[in-house]
């Protein structure tokens, strides 16, 4: 009977640690998978959330169907590859990208890097000028990729706000020089150069077209009267239909108005990126620098529209994405891609609920062609054009300018800088440029602590910087507020030095070091070596208040041992009262002023000595008398 009872026992135990396990198992096995799929997350929602996805869909396809074609435009790529880079990379990075509303496609930043990259190695539009920027979109997405396998998504963090901002409002510049050209009708061979822009247009502007001028005047009109009060309809698109009808109707298409032509078939094509290393050499900076560009959009929109929706984004599931939707774009006639602001905001605004509804924009997408492949023959340049300047207005963030000119002249003078070096330097390098300088104040301002004497204020123990407060004689304190590492040790040890000398007869220094989050090897031997060199002139260094971060650090390298473990204090309290018993109660004795509330102890234990002293000298004197 018991062995049955122990047997039953056994069993239910047994049963109970393979159903844990088991569970366990399939646990790790989930987060596997969704680690490699991360769309396995949300597609069982897909039977629930449809209908949103499906209507927010078909909002983002009337969305970029303009913009398709525009951006392809400033790309130097004909009409229907912009559309195509609306489809493959929105879908591949939906289903592999983390945020749930971030639609990826063409952007205006990106097509002008390629067009300012890939026009000075082939003519924009011909067959070779395509296999160059297939090539290109290929070598980002494999940077992207490779940056997110191995964890870099942190990378973008490193490059400003004010970076973005100086690049995207040069880049803007640099948009509407170059449609200047469509608007009025001009015919003459793309340049990529701001002034070399200006200057073909101040050569050409007697051979303006009266119809394209009047066409663009008009899709101008159109467009901004329906942004401001008609903020909710497709306003880039009925610009365009307004500029395409009057075309048509007018008979202007006939009379030398030049038109995007009849789009081919609206599936994407299968294309081999054409490999060559002397072309692969060539477009390795620029590859990186599309790379970054693209990352940093897409994370920074991903995360502008996560602050609205409540969603967590994981930036180096971004990087692969991002990386995947290019490499599968390149083989599918999709150029460089990233996530689109505007697309993005109008999918969540529509309803969006899951990465789905950028699957039903790319098919709505396809769907609208069919209708209207054979009306792009009358649509004319100059109303796209019109389109494009509009957007390109749209990239300067005149609020973020006045605001950081005004409140911090670091930012302003990167975002400058980088405005610059766009207009007049070749835009990768602009991109290059603005990021160094920007990474270069943040280590500059890192590499310089704040390194400050502190003294308590009259009546309590808060710490003040106060120059006009009284200092002990004989006990300083130094409050650190920044990170101990090979940049900044110089700066502190100098900082340090400077501040003994404004009371030179201290001979006890306290370092607080509550702001120090992280000391690296070069930091641990730096302050070794002070201990050591002040300790030689009499003066003793004691610390107070280190992270456990710093302390491990110190004992892993035996510093704790060389400064003294009677010299580090886990409170500021303990270490002030431990310091000021051992002052020198003489010096004390003379002190005018009461710095620390130990002060009193010490000055009455003077006074006792005092005392005493003299009642041991009455009995002496009068034996003598």
């Amino acid at each position: 009977m018991r062995e049955n009872k122990n047997g039953q026992h056994n069993g239910q135990n047994n049963g109970q640690n393979n159903g844990q396990n088991n569970g366990q198992h399939n646990r790790q096995h989930k987060t596997w998978m969704t680690t490699i799929f991360p769309f396995l997350k949300w597609i069982h929602e897909v039977r629930d959330t449809w209908k949103g996805d499906f209507f927010a869909g078909l909002t983002g396809a009337v969305v970029v169907l303009p913009q398709g074609v525009a951006f392809a435009m400033i790309a130097g790529m004909p009409p229907q590859y912009g559309l195509y880079t609306a489809m493959v990379p929105a879908v591949i990075a939906a289903l592999f990208g983390s945020s749930r509303h971030l639609i990826s496609g063409p952007t205006t930043a990106i097509s002008l890097v390629i067009f300012s990259t890939v026009a000075v190695m082939a003519e924009p539009g011909s067959g070779h000028y395509i296999e160059i920027v297939m090539l290109l979109t290929l070598m980002a997405g494999i940077l992207q990729f490779s940056l997110g396998l191995v964890r870099l998504g942190g990378l973008v963090d490193f490059v400003s706000h004010s970076v973005v901002i100086g690049f995207t409002s040069g880049a803007a510049i640099l948009i509407g020089a170059s449609q200047l050209k469509h608007v009025f009708g001009l015919k003459y061979k793309n340049v990529s150069g701001f002034v070399e822009s200006l200057k073909r247009l101040y050569e050409n502007i007697s051979q303006y077209s009266s119809y394209s001028v009047i066409i663009a005047v008009i899709t101008l009109i159109v467009v901004v009267a329906i942004r401001k009060f008609r903020p909710k309809w497709p306003g880039m698109l009925i610009g365009m239909l307004a500029g395409g009808i009057l075309n048509y109707s007018l008979g202007w298409y006939k009379m030398g108005v030049r038109v995007v032509g009849a789009l081919p078939s609206p599936i994407p094509s299968f294309s081999m990126p054409v490999l060559s290393f002397d072309t692969i050499h060539s477009l390795a900076s620029p590859a990186m620098a599309i790379a970054m560009l693209g990352i940093m959009e897409a994370v920074s929109i991903a995360r502008s529209v996560a602050l609205k929706s409540g969603q967590k984004i994981d930036g180096n599931q971004e990087f692969i994405g991002q990386g995947l939707s290019n490499m599968v774009g390149a083989f599918l006639s999709s150029y460089a891609s990233s996530g689109s602001f505007t697309r993005s905001g109008v999918n969540y605004s529509a309803g969006a609920k899951t990465p789905f509804a950028a699957i039903c924009a790319a098919l709505w997408l396809m769907v609208i062609l069919l209708f209207v492949v054979k009306f792009a023959a009358y649509l004319p340049i100059a109303s796209m054009a019109a389109v494009i300047l509009v957007v390109a207005y749209n990239l300067i963030d005149f609020h973020h300018i006045v605001a950081t000119v005004r409140l911090s002249k670091q930012d302003a003078a990167v975002m400058g800088v980088t405005f610059m070096a766009t207009l007049f330097l070749e835009l990768e390098f602009a991109i290059y440029v603005g990021a160094l300088l920007s990474i270069g104040l943040y280590l500059n301002k890192t590499a310089r602590p704040k390194v400050q004497p502190r003294i308590p204020e009259p009546g309590s123990r808060q710490f003040v910087t106060d120059p006009y407060l009284p200092q002990c004689a004989q006990f300083g304190i130094i409050r650190i507020e920044g990170d101990l590492y090979f940049a900044a040790m110089n700066h502190v040890e100098a900082n340090i030095s400077t501040i003994h000398s404004y009371v030179p007869t201290q001979n006890k220094i306290l370092v607080i070091g509550t702001s120090i989050n992280h000391i690296d090897l070069m930091g641990v031997e730096s302050m070794v070596n002070v201990v050591k060199e002040y300790r030689r002139s009499g003066i003793e260094m004691f610390f107070c208040k280190l992270k456990p971060e710093v302390v491990s650090m110190m004992q892993k390298t035996g510093a704790i041992n060389e400064i003294g473990q009677d010299h580090i204090f886990e409170g500021k309290e303990e270490a002030v009262r431990e310091i000021v018993s051992n002052l020198d109660k003489s010096v004390c004795a003379e002190c005018p002023h009461r710095v620390f509330w130990e002060c009193d102890a010490n000055k009455r234990c003077t006074e006792i000595k005092i005392a005493k002293s003299a009642q041991s000298l009455v009995p002496s004197m009068a034996r003598a008398y």
